[in-house]
């Protein structure tokens, strides 16, 4: 309806989110290194509150109330805010963190990380992905382009961040471990069977986004593909590896 704003994006989304995409101790430790001593920091599409720090002053920033119904009792309390608009004065924290959220600010991208940066006077950190690295993974390469297609327009480049946030930016590239209990749409590289089970799709933006068309079609060919062994036959030396680079990315940026 004109001059009604549209709901947070997960507010259609976002149910069961909890349930397969939990936080990966090996992930977090990385978060948690990337932050250094910060005492105080916000959260910008805080979600369910992984990967938050849990022994320091967190502000949690999250506008949809589907996922702020699903943090955990002793998280901190979400404000609902968007990246953009920040309630927060310059320099009033140690460090900001947005963890595979800023491709859902849409058009304010660049405002929202900028003010990531307007309220941190210590390191800002994001965990991202580059999208030319993981849509050439097997899903998007060989059954779902939509989605590569999709996430070269909404994922900031690794030299974009840099130029919004000016300083100095170390990026590293982060391995998805075979057995990572976040279920990212990165994380399904090993395991094929998981375009099959509608929870494990639809706690991912890639296939909740999708037209229903598309992924119906993209079921159907998977499901072909295993039975037959074409997948096998293509990818199945995956299934050896512990880790896959399939584009996630960790960013820090300096003053």
């Amino acid at each position: 309806m004109t001059g009604t704003a549209a709901p947070p994006r997960y507010d259609r989304i976002g149910h069961g989110y909890a349930s397969t995409r939990r936080e990966d101790p090996r992930l977090r430790e990385r978060i948690l290194a990337a932050l250094g001593g910060a005492r105080s920091v916000v959260n910008v599409g805080a979600g369910t509150g992984s990967y938050e720090p849990r022994d320091r002053e967190v502000i949690a920033i999250e506008p949809s109330r589907v996922m702020t119904a699903q943090r955990p009792p002793a998280a901190a309390p979400a404000v609902r805010a968007m990246a953009q608009g920040l309630p927060l004065a310059d320099d009033s924290v140690d460090a900001a963190m947005a963890v595979l959220s800023l491709h859902h600010w849409d058009e304010h991208q660049e405002q929202g990380v900028r003010e990531l940066r307007r309220v941190a006077t210590g390191p800002v950190v994001l965990l991202t992905c580059d999208p030319e690295v993981s849509g050439a993974m097997w899903l998007m390469a060989d059954y779902l382009p939509e989605v590569a297609d999709l996430d070269r327009v909404t994922f900031p480049t690794m030299e974009q961040l840099a130029a919004w946030l000016g300083g100095r930016t170390q990026v590293e590239a982060i391995p998805v471990p075979r057995d990572t209990p976040d279920w990212t749409l990165m994380s399904f590289w090993a395991h094929p069977e998981r375009v099959l089970d509608a929870a494990a799709r639809q706690a991912t933006s890639g296939f909740a986004r999708m037209p229903s068309a598309v992924v119906e079609r993209v079921m159907a060919a998977v499901r072909r593909d295993l039975a037959d062994g074409t997948w096998d036959a293509r990818h199945g030396a995956l299934r050896r590896l512990d880790a896959y680079d399939a584009g996630l990315r960790l960013l820090r940026n300096t003053l």
